[in-house]
C-alpha cells in the first residue's frame, strides 16, 4: 500500500523516518544520513503525501526542499509531539510520535517560512543580540568606572556623552593604564552602535519595499521594526484561523485555570515569540502615553479601559488588539480602518 504520512526526526547528520499507510499501519522505518534521506524518501513515498517534522533548527529549510518535491509539509511544535512519545525516548520513537501527532484532526501546525521571511527574522535576531551586547558593555563600563569613584549617569545616551569627558579629565583618579582600557571599551560601544544603526537602516529599507509591512505601519504604535517583525511572523496570515490565535501565539492572551464550570483567567501566558510581544507592548505603551490628546474611537476605548484598569493591563490589551488587527490586515489584504479599531477583531 502507498505511504500517505511520514514522520521525520531531523538532526545534524542522522535522520529517522516512520511512514504509515491510510490505515495507520507502519510501512516504512529507516535511518539515513543527511545526504541520502531525501532521495530515499522520494523513492519510497509518492508525491502529495504528508511529511511531518518538529519545528526546530533547519526544519524550515527541509520543509522548502520537500515542498519542491511535491510533498505537503506539516511542522509541529515540540511540546505537541511529546505526549505521543511512547516509553523511552529515542530518535526512532520520536519519528513515530511525530507521525502520530500530525494525524490528529485538531493538531496545530507551524507554517513553513520562506527564505525572505527567514532573512527578516535573521536581521531581527542579530539586532536583538547586538542590543544585548551593547547593554552589557554599558553596564561593564559603569561598574568599572565606579571603582574609581565615578558615578555614571542614567541612560546610554548620557553615558556616551560622559565617556569623552572622563577620558580627557586630568584631575580624575583614572590612571593612564585604565584610560587606555576605557578608550577600548568606548570604541567597542561605538562599534556596536554602528552595527545596530546599519541593521536598523536595512530593516527600514526592507519595510519600504514590502507592501504588507507598509500597510502594517499604519497601525498605532507600529514602527518599522515592529512592522517588519509582524510581516515576517504572519507571512500571508493563513497559518492562523483568526486574530486571537495570532495574539495567543505571541503570549498576549490570558492563561486559564478553570475547573468545575468555574472560569478563572490569570495573567498573560508569555508563550511564543517573546521578541515580537516585547515590540508590541513597547509600542502600546508609547500610544498610551499620548492618548489624552487624541479624540478617535481607539483612544476613547483606551482611555475608558485605563480609567478602570491598571496601566499595564491597558497596555497589554492594546498590544493584543494591535496583533489581532495586524492579522486581519494581512489575512484579508485590506487597509487599516481607524473607525473599526475600537471594535472587537
Amino acid at each position: 500500500m502507498n505511504i500517505i504520512r511520514v514522520g521525520v526526526d531531523i538532526a545534524k547528520s542522522v535522520f529517522h523516518v516512520h511512514g504509515v499507510d491510510r490505515h495507520g499501519q507502519t510501512r516504512w522505518q529507516g535511518k539515513y544520513s543527511r545526504s541520502k534521506w531525501l532521495d530515499a524518501l522520494s523513492r519510497k513515498v509518492p508525491a502529495g503525501a504528508e511529511i511531518g517534522m518538529e519545528a526546530c533548527a533547519s526544519s524550515h529549510h527541509w520543509a522548502r526542499e520537500l515542498q519542491k518535491r511535491g510533498y505537503h509539509v506539516r511542522l509541529i511544535a515540540a511540546q505537541f509531539v511529546k505526549p505521543y512519545v511512547k516509553s523511552n525516548k529515542n530518535d526512532r520513537v520520536d519519528a513515530e510520535a511525530i507521525c502520530e501527532a500530525m494525524s490528529r484532526p485538531n493538531m496545530r501546525f507551524v507554517a513553513p517560512k520562506t527564505v525572505a521571511q527567514q532573512d527578516i527574522q535573521a536581521a531581527h535576531r542579530i539586532r536583538e543580540e547586538l542590543v544585548g551586547q551593547r547593554t552589557a558593555k554599558a553596564n561593564q563600563i559603569r561598574g568599572l568606572v565606579g571603582e574609581y569613584g565615578i558615578v555614571a549617569p542614567v541612560g546610554i545616551q548620557q553615558l556616551r556623552r560622559a565617556l569623552p569627558g572622563w577620558l580627557e579629565d586630568a584631575e580624575s583618579e583614572l590612571t593612564d593604564s585604565f584610560r587606555i582600557l576605557l578608550n577600548g571599551l568606548a570604541e567597542d560601544l561605538r562599534h556596536l552602535d554602528d552595527r545596530i544603526t546599519a541593521l536598523d537602516d536595512r530593516i527600514t529599507e526592507s519595510v519600504r519595499q514590502d507592501p504588507v509591512a507598509k500597510r502594517l505601519m499604519t497601525l498605532r504604535g507600529v514602527g518599522p521594526l515592529t512592522a517588519s517583525a509582524l510581516a515576517g511572523a504572519l507571512g500571508d496570515g493563513k497559518a492562523f484561523r483568526k486574530g486571537r490565535d495570532f495574539a495567543a501565539s505571541l503570549g498576549l492572551t490570558p492563561r486559564q485555570h478553570s475547573t468545575g464550570g468555574r472560569d478563572r483567567l490569570l495573567g498573560i501566558s508569555k508563550r511564543g515569540d517573546s521578541y515580537l510581544r516585547k515590540l508590541l507592548v513597547h509600542g502600546a505603551r508609547a500610544v498610551l502615553r499620548h492618548v489624552e490628546s487624541k479624540d478617535d474611537g481607539l483612544s476613547h476605548w483606551l482611555k475608558a479601559l485605563a480609567a478602570r484598569k491598571h496601566v499595564n493591563v491597558a497596555t497589554v490589551a492594546l498590544a493584543n488588539k494591535t496583533a489581532r488587527i495586524a492579522w486581519a490586515l494581512v489575512h484579508n489584504e485590506e487597509a487599516y480602518n481607524e473607525g473599526l479599531s475600537a471594535a472587537g477583531v
